[in-house]
């Protein structure tokens, strides 16, 4: 059996599709993998047959001349159905699937999609998530559902037309609500049902299997290995794939040079770096989370659902600060369940973020993160695994 799996958006969106992968080739079928170019090396040395899909996902560098950016929509449908041949279903990753569906339609073969978290599926339990530059904010039941309905009329507004253009190229008929298109009446949620349990969601019919982790083997550089040694469990803050304002390395290590820790500061896209040459800081670009967190004393990040998922199975205290889509819902998550605090984007300063620190560091955090480590589930993966080869008959 041959799976087609196709991936747009940052290494979070990646990542978890690659740990997908390894488990279905362990069951003894091909993988192949539509990723943004810039992914095509780090799947490819797993192993895998991997084709470039869309624009690289990676950080414009300053006064570089912008990029043109093609039709996206169009692309994936052009990509996905050069690569579907020879396979036998196809799962494609977060809601921005506008073509997966539709080339297994033509095809006449299974299709699955699969979230990353609970918001992004249509509930009126929550509300959908903001759009870049906006707030998610919690409302009431007629106010949430009034959101999804916007909501769904902007998916329509942005992509209707080029989706159904695409369909008809393929000789498929029209549809009329491109969200609701996308995510099927049958999704698969790729979350921990400890993290982020599965809302109602009327007229679907969910299937969590937990969150899809990649192991990773790799050891920790010896000058973050020495720096760990030397001294009491750090800070690690990190913002991965996002965009931060200049002053953000100078507010985050003050913030925990104020809690009386060192730090471990991941640069990310933002490229933060050490404000001065002291020894209680050290920058790092990409680590072994799994390795590293349960070395620190605090995680400060940015939500997203992977460093969400890593410091929680670490068993270790967290502060989020949100900057969009989802990152906002993991967020009240972690506030919920007693294993950290957040700080709103807008009002991240040295002191708000030496505060929230101190929260996150009080004893009972420290030992709710501890308990909730235990009942994180690791084997969402092996779990999709399983199912997908059995959607493929």
């Amino acid at each position: 059996m041959r799976v087609l799996v196709s991936s747009a958006g940052t290494r979070g969106d990646v990542q978890p599709v690659l740990a997908l992968a390894v488990q279905v080739r362990g069951l003894g079928h091909e993988v192949r993998l539509c990723v943004p170019p810039n992914f095509l090396d780090w799947v490819g040395g797993h192993g895998f047959d991997a084709v470039p899909m869309g624009v690289p996902m990676r950080a414009p560098r300053p006064g570089a001349a912008p990029v043109p950016v093609p039709d996206l929509i169009t692309d994936q449908f052009d990509t996905l159905d050069t690569a579907v041949k020879g396979c036998d279903v196809v799962l494609g990753a977060n809601a921005h699937q506008y073509a997966a569906r539709s080339i297994a339609e033509r095809e006449g073969v299974p299709y699955v999609n699969a979230l990353y978290a609970p918001v992004a599926l249509p509930s009126p339990e929550h509300a959908p998530p903001p759009a870049p530059g906006q707030a998610w904010e919690p409302g009431s039941r007629a106010g949430n559902e009034r959101r999804w309905s916007d909501t769904r009329a902007a998916w329509n507004a942005r992509a209707l037309e080029r989706v159904n253009h695409n369909r008809a190229r393929l000789g498929l008929a029209g549809i009329d609500d491109v969200l609701r298109h996308n995510l099927t009446d049958r999704p698969w949620l790729a979350a921990d049902a400890t993290l982020g349990p599965a809302p109602a969601t009327p007229g679907m019919d969910v299937t969590q299997t937990g969150a899809w982790l990649l192991p990773d083997p790799d050891p920790l550089p010896p000058p973050l290995q020495a720096f760990l040694d030397g001294g009491d469990p750090p800070v690690y803050v990190g913002f991965g794939s996002m965009p931060m304002p200049p002053d953000t390395g100078r507010i985050l290590i003050d913030a925990a040079r104020a809690a009386g820790r060192r730090v471990v500061l991941s640069q990310g896209w933002a490229e933060l770096g050490p404000v001065d040459d002291g020894a209680d800081c050290i920058a790092v670009g990409d680590v072994n989370q799994q390795a590293l967190f349960p070395r620190v004393a605090v995680a400060v990040h940015h939500g997203g659902a992977g460093t969400t998922v890593a410091a929680a199975r670490a068993g270790v205290p967290q502060v989020v600060v949100p900057i969009f889509s989802d990152q906002f819902y993991w967020a009240a998550r972690v506030a919920t369940l007693g294993i950290g605090t957040s700080v709103p984007p807008g009002v991240l300063s040295t002191g708000t973020l030496a505060a929230a620190l101190h929260e996150a560091l009080l004893p009972a955090v420290e030992e709710r993160a501890g308990a909730t480590a235990w009942e994180v589930s690791t084997d969402g993966a092996a779990v999709a695994a399983r199912l997908l080869v059995a959607a493929a008959g």
